[in-house]
């Protein structure tokens, strides 16, 4: 690790200490989980992970909404009975940073279902998802797209993928999605699969999420679709697939010039 990203990491886990201090939990073990959009942190012993937004914050501004709707969906899913990771304190700003804190979920990392089920999963997901009326962004993968490309100074090639997914964009029935509905974001636990990471929530039709998942490395694209057919799959993929990019360039970004070791709230 350079020695700016160190700085960067240092500063995320000391706002990490003291929100964690403020709850009474263990804040001198602190072991990183992920680096990756999100910093993932478990505050050992106890069984409770910080999720403090890193590249996320960096494209979107602002990730505070974002965690709080994840703490939302979360917390309203639970109370229907579907298994959740469950928020252990609503998201916080602190030095700069945006940090969450859940539980810790013992799971096999490694284990993932096959595609039909997962598939047969993600139906019942949607199911009690359009029952949620709270607020949720209506343009979801666009927006984080958008912002991408006003980061990178609107490079010509990604803007002209964007405005033809934008010509396209299909008008069919929205309702709340995951909105990053791919395998690893389920956590194959003792207990049976959990959803985790409704950071991306927003508004939209159903076919997004079923992209998410036929997408995957880990499961059968004619699998998933066959278990739960989408509208206008190939669209929705081909949004998917630009979004990656997108994020990818930015992680690029965020490596090689990372922000300020104390960035603004």
């Amino acid at each position: 690790m350079g020695t700016g990203m160190g700085a960067v990491m240092g500063t995320a886990l000391g706002a990490v200490r003291v929100v964690g201090g403020r709850l009474g939990l263990p804040v001198d073990d602190l072991a990183v989980l992920k680096d990756g959009s999100n910093l993932l942190v478990h505050l050992r012993p106890a069984a409770v992970v910080a999720r403090v937004g890193a590249v996320t914050a960096s494209v979107r501004g602002d990730v505070f909404g974002h965690f709080a709707r994840a703490d939302e969906l979360s917390r309203f899913l639970a109370g229907r009975g579907v298994p959740v990771v469950a928020p252990v304190a609503a998201p916080v700003r602190e030095g700069g940073w945006v940090v969450a804190l859940a539980e810790h979920v013992p799971h096999q990392a490694e284990r993932t279902l096959d595609s039909t089920t997962f598939a047969a999963l993600l139906r019942e997901l949607h199911q009690e998802l359009a029952h949620f009326t709270g607020d949720l962004p209506a343009r979801g993968p666009l927006d984080d797209i958008d912002a991408v490309l006003a980061l990178l100074s609107r490079p010509a090639d990604l803007v002209a993928e964007r405005d033809a997914v934008a010509a396209g964009w299909p008008e069919l029935p929205v309702q709340a999605l995951h909105g990053d509905a791919h395998p690893h974001n389920v956590l194959f636990t003792a207990g049976g699969p959990v959803w985790n990471d409704f950071e991306d929530a927003w508004r939209g039709p159903v076919g997004w999420d079923v992209a998410c998942a036929a997408d995957s490395r880990l499961l059968d694209r004619a699998a998933v679709q066959r278990a739960y057919p989408a509208e206008l799959l190939d669209h929705w993929i081909g949004v998917r697939r630009l979004l990656v990019r997108c994020w990818v360039a930015a992680t690029d970004r965020y490596r090689a010039a990372p922000p300020s070791p104390s960035p603004s709230p």
